[in-house]
This record gives structure tokens, C-alpha cells and sequence, in this order.
């Protein structure tokens, strides 16, 4: 069973299958005001990465369902959220093998508790600046870099139009709300009226041909008719 914090801040995912070690990790992480979901395997993580939408994941490398190191290498291309990974393996590879992976950070056990917190702290910080100076979005498995005029999923990069882009960046503003025609044309060519809130539906319709290109990997655009649209943080399942 997922156990959820009930306090604000960053958002942490554990993999833990040792619940004595995800309660005390869920614990002290909480104490520290942020929200933490445990998962016990591979297979729950799965799910609950498109549900908690984690600012940080902490990875024990031994699962009972996967190796923790082929999750990694599985969730890097597709979520850009910092990946520590934590294991009693003995394998003196695993730390370097991990880290070419795309681990953020590596953290044997047995650990002291209060230094792995810091590392965490240490981690979202760095992650949160490195966001801040790129104007990086992040919704999902989409990630928008404004000051590169960039817009991909995992490692596909979206060929959007300028008009597209900045429509796709409003909307990925203000993930799962819904946002006028008036609005979003404000947002695209700096005033709205009927003539160009009409013409955010066509631009809505090509950006959304584009988005369906990934199978439902990508949040896709929904039409809240007689408002306006709304970028839905999960996929659309069919």
C-alpha cells in the first residue's frame, strides 16, 4: 500500500521493499515538511509516477521485481525529476553504473539519516536552480525549456511551430486548468479578441495532432467546452 505525507513541499517518491526503512524515510522526510509516497516494487512505482508526479525519487537498487538499476535507466529518458539511488549492494560498480545512468546521486547503506536528508536538500536545490535558470516546465513526462525555444518528451523533441510553443507553454503553465480562448491568445500574440481566440482553435487542434503523434505518452490538450482548453497532467488512456 502507498502511504502519502500530509504536509507541503517537494513531492518524494521512495522505492523502498523494506518497510521499516520506508517508514523511517517516509517519517523524517515528512518531519521535514515534505510529501512522501512509498512504493514497494517496480511495478507500484510505475503507477504512482504518473499519480504523485515526484519533484525526487530515492531508489533502492534491490526490488523483489526489478533490478533498480534498469528502473533507472527506464525513467530517465521519459521523467526529469532527480533520481537518488540507495542500496546494500556490494557491487563496487553499482555506484558508477548508476550514475552514467542518470542517478543524480548515490547513497549506500547502512546511511545516517540526517545526512541523507541533506542530500536530498542538496539535491532538490540544485534542481530547482537549474529550473530556474533555464524557465523549465515540467508537466509529466513534458518538459519545456523556454530559453532554448524547446519543448520535448522523454528524448523526442516536439517539432512545434513559434505559435505553438507559446501556446503549449501557457497551458503547461497552469497544468490541469482550464485557460479561456481569451487568455491563451493574450498569452500568444499579446491581445485577445473573437478573431484571435477563434484562431486558437486551429492552432489547439494542430498542436494536439502533434502531441497524439507519441501514443499517449505526452499530456494531451482537452476542450472544456463553453470555456476553453486544459493541458491534463496524465496521458489520455483510451
Amino acid at each position: 500500500m502507498a502511504v502519502t505525507g500530509d504536509v507541503g513541499g517537494s513531492r518524494i517518491l521512495v522505492i523502498e521493499d523494506d518497510h521499516a526503512v520506508g517508514r523511517v524515510l517516509r517519517d523524517v522526510l515528512t518531519q521535514e515538511g515534505h510529501q512522501v509516497t512509498v512504493a514497494t516494487d517496480g511495478a507500484q512505482a510505475e503507477a504512482l509516477l504518473e499519480e504523485v508526479q515526484p519533484d525526487l525519487v530515492l531508489l533502492d537498487i534491490i526490488l523483489p521485481d526489478i533490478d533498480g538499476l534498469v528502473l533507472c535507466s527506464q525513467m530517465r529518458p521519459r521523467w526529469q525529476m532527480p533520481i537518488i539511488l540507495i542500496s546494500a549492494s556490494k557491487r563496487r560498480a553499482d555506484r558508477t553504473l548508476g550514475l552514467r545512468l542518470g542517478a543524480d546521486d548515490f547513497i549506500p547503506k547502512p546511511f545516517d539519516i540526517y545526512e541523507l536528508v541533506a542530500r536530498v536538500e542538496a539535491v532538490l536545490r540544485r534542481a530547482s536552480t537549474s529550473r530556474l535558470a533555464t524557465g523549465e516546465q515540467r508537466v509529466g513526462p513534458l518538459v519545456i525549456d523556454r530559453s532554448r525555444h524547446l519543448a520535448q518528451v522523454g528524448s523526442q523533441s516536439l517539432p512545434l511551430t513559434p505559435t505553438e510553443f507559446r501556446l503549449l507553454a501557457a497551458l503547461a503553465s497552469r497544468a490541469n486548468e482550464v485557460v479561456t480562448r481569451n487568455e491563451l491568445a493574450e498569452a500568444v500574440w499579446g491581445f485577445g479578441d473573437i478573431g484571435q481566440s477563434r484562431a486558437v482553435d486551429v492552432h489547439v487542434r494542430r498542436l494536439r495532432q502533434k502531441l497524439e503523434i507519441l501514443d499517449g505518452v505526452s499530456p494531451q490538450v482537452a476542450t472544456v467546452r463553453g470555456f476553453g482548453y486544459k493541458l491534463l497532467r496524465e496521458a489520455a488512456t483510451a
